[in-house]
């Protein structure tokens, strides 16, 4: 295989290689020359020799001889947190940024296995000074990062058969079934007043706006708490039962959470809860969505971690201090994350997601659009109206986008809204189908 030619590697746990035949058939019966990959046998230099100090530096060597042997152009990482208490354990590994910007909260960050090189035509270590701190920026120190993606990476984060099943089923359906459908060129906007005590802007609607002014050909659908069309959860599962191709929530979140604020309110308004998900009833006419807001996407989450909080620090895990969540109220110890659940859905939900597994940032008032999260979230749809129609493309140029404009070694900020910004889907899906 090693003179052989790929357009995707799928890397995983051969507890689900098994399962991965179908998706990897009807990838290469659309042209996308695929092949699935366990972690053991790269482990084992079974295809290429072994290099890297931990699991996830290894799988990122592999990945750049793929790149450089194979002309790769996308990755798919199946596999989501397998156990472990007091350090997580994983299907297929990942890794940690350290960028801290106002908030210490190492965060997951996939976009370290798609940055393969750096300026200078180097491996990109993302451990410039050579501590053993990956993408390390704070008081001490920072590695000097380059960002900028060379393969386009996604992952769904399964934690067994039946949520991989679920999916690879989604990602067919989807591909065969969605071109030329009327519910495809359907646009969804749910949002409100995200910052309703600094001004008299609605941030989170202006932004849902202004992402679908990119769209030719599309019709909108707006659920605003402005107009009183979000007024709950069930105006959410209402529309998004009837079917669209984009789906974009821009408020505040948590790992369990979505929701936003009526103007000028600070009662806030939930949309469908993490556990709540099922509701979704829309068949095979799944969106392609993005939410904005924290940690929604930060896939680490278990039951375990709840268990860790309270050996760790007792009746202590349940107080409630001002300010950012801690302990208890980080809400990291559900059964998954909020985007991770909508993805997995049986029959509903959608067929991939964009979000954020830290804390994210953004703007208030005018401001909203031309940075942060707000400005991020817009070049997804500016990228697909430009002719990237497949999603790791959309995607990649996305944050692409975003980077020429707030190169990522200038100011922290930007810098981990690029890293923490994760697809939980296929990078190779075809948006809008074959």
């Amino acid at each position: 295989m090693k003179n052989d030619n790929f357009d995707m590697i799928i890397i995983t746990s051969t507890w689900f290689e098994s399962s991965l035949y179908p998706l990897v058939e009807h990838k290469n019966i659309h042209n996308i020359k695929t092949v699935c990959i366990s972690c053991r046998d790269i482990y084992r230099s079974i295809y290429f020799d072994v290099e890297g100090r931990d699991n996830a530096e290894k799988i990122k060597y592999f990945i750049k001889s793929a790149y450089d042997n194979w002309g790769i152009k996308y990755v798919l990482l199946i596999g989501g947190r397998r156990g472990g208490l007091f350090k997580p354990t994983w299907w297929v590994p990942v890794r940690y940024s350290n960028v801290v910007a106002w908030y210490k909260e190492p965060f997951l960050c996939d976009l370290y296995f798609a940055d393969i090189y750096d300026t200078e035509g180097n491996f990109s270590s993302w451990d410039s000074n050579g501590n053993g701190i990956f993408a390390e920026w704070d008081e001490n120190g920072k590695d000097i990062l380059d960002m900028y993606p060379e393969v386009c990476v996604g992952r769904l984060p399964c934690k067994n058969i039946e949520e991989l099943e679920i999916i690879v089923d989604k990602i067919i359906n989807y591909e065969n079934t969605a071109y030329g459908s009327e519910w495809f060129y359907k646009y969804v906007g749910i949002a409100g007043d995200t910052w309703p005590e600094q001004n008299d802007f609605y941030e989170g609607e202006m932004i849902t706006e202004a992402a679908f002014d990119y769209l030719i050909g599309f019709e909108s659908s707006y659920l605003w708490t402005s107009t009183g069309s979000f007024k709950d959860k069930q105006d959410v599962i209402d529309e998004v039962n009837k079917g669209c191709g984009f789906l974009v929530f821009c408020g505040h979140g948590d790992p369990m959470i979505w929701g936003t604020y009526p103007p000028h309110e600070k009662e806030w308004i939930d949309g469908p809860l993490y556990d709540q998900m099922d509701e979704f009833i829309n068949g095979e006419k799944l969106p392609i969505t993005l939410v904005g807001g924290c940690n929604n996407a930060q896939f680490d989450v278990s039951f375990l971690n709840f268990i860790k909080g309270v050996l760790e620090k007792g009746l202590k895990y349940f107080i409630k201090y001002p300010g950012i969540p801690q302990g208890y109220y980080e809400y990291d110890w559900g059964s998954k994350c909020w985007a991770w659940s909508m993805v997995t859905v049986k029959d509903g939900g959608c067929v991939a997601i964009m979000g954020n597994t830290g804390l994210s940032y953004s703007m208030t008032g005018e401001q909203c659009l031309s940075k942060f999260e707000g400005f991020l979230i817009q070049q997804f749809f500016r990228s697909y109206q430009e002719g990237k129609d497949t999603l790791g493309d959309a995607y990649n140029s996305q944050l692409i986008y975003y980077m020429d404009i707030y190169p990522s070694m200038i100011n922290r900020s930007d810098c981990k809204v690029v890293q923490e910004w994760t697809l939980l889907g296929d990078p190779s899906l075809k948006i809008g189908g074959y």
